[in-house]
């Protein structure tokens, strides 16, 4: 059985080899904004096929729009690993604040995991962009996350998302070893 690939083609700006595909947020950045809320972004994809595609260990790449997928797709681990320790949705929107806005490694960086599917940025503009652009996915995948795992203000948090927080998509981690 394949992995499930983005069906976003509907994109005109790349940065490195990566599509700069439209999202609904609230957080500024360079993504072009989606006003619709029934239009379906990256981030509302990666998120429905994050359980099927975590359990693969090789992905094959059809677009740009898939390297943005696989890119959420190892951020959601790091966002249930951090979910695992919290037992209160406040407690988690702590946590998943700050870890939207923390520092990270961007493709072309030493520590980044997945270099050779990623193009390094060719300027310190392009790379300004790059950095601007996963910022904005990484807190906005972060809230959708937190409202997925805490469905309501006073729930516990969801065995059927924590259960995935050890899955290693690809065997890849955006952390370092050992955090």
């Amino acid at each position: 059985m394949p992995a499930y690939h983005s069906n976003i083609t509907d994109y005109t700006q790349l940065v490195g080899n990566m599509a700069v595909l439209p999202i609904k947020t609230k957080y500024r950045g360079p993504a072009p904004l989606i006003s619709d809320d029934d239009i379906t972004d990256i981030i509302d994809e990666a998120l429905y096929y994050f359980k099927a595609n975590v359990f693969f260990r090789t992905y094959e790449i059809k677009n740009e729009a898939d390297r943005v997928l696989i890119y959420i797709t190892l951020f959601i681990t790091e966002c249930l690993k951090k979910l695992q320790r919290c037992a209160t949705k406040t407690q988690a929107l702590q946590e998943m604040h700050t870890l939207g806005i923390s520092k990270f490694d961007i493709p072309g960086d030493f520590g980044f995991p997945l270099n050779s599917v990623y193009a390094r940025p060719a300027s310190v503009a392009e790379t300004d962009l790059m950095r601007q652009y996963l910022q904005q996915i990484r807190q906005e995948t972060c809230s959708r996350v937190v409202h997925k795992v805490f469905p309501a203000n006073d729930s516990k948090p969801s065995k059927w998302w924590l259960c995935f927080a050890k899955k290693k998509f690809m065997d890849k981690s955006l952390s370092a070893p050992g955090q």
